[in-house]
């Protein structure tokens, strides 16, 4: 399956681009996406406990079953100022 993962924020700062493209196998949840993408920018996992989790723009927890096609986008906790 070919997805679409966007990147928000500091999250963009560790790896350096706005969105890629990856391919997972079929039944891929987000927590085994993030694995992957973690094992190629291992800085992520810094963010692991709070990065925000979205599946075609709603949110989702790490058990999200992916689909092809998806737009998955990461972002850091909304911080006020």
């Amino acid at each position: 399956m070919k997805l679409r993962v966007l990147f928000f924020s500091v999250l963009r700062d560790i790896t350096g681009a706005d969105e890629i493209t990856l391919e997972v196998p079929a039944g891929s949840t987000m927590a085994d996406l993030l694995a992957q993408i973690e094992s190629r920018w291992p800085k992520l996992r810094d963010w692991a406990g709070s990065t925000l989790l979205a599946l075609d723009q709603s949110y989702v927890k790490r058990d999200a079953v992916l689909h092809d096609g998806a737009e998955v986008a990461l972002m850091p906790p909304v911080q006020g100022g």
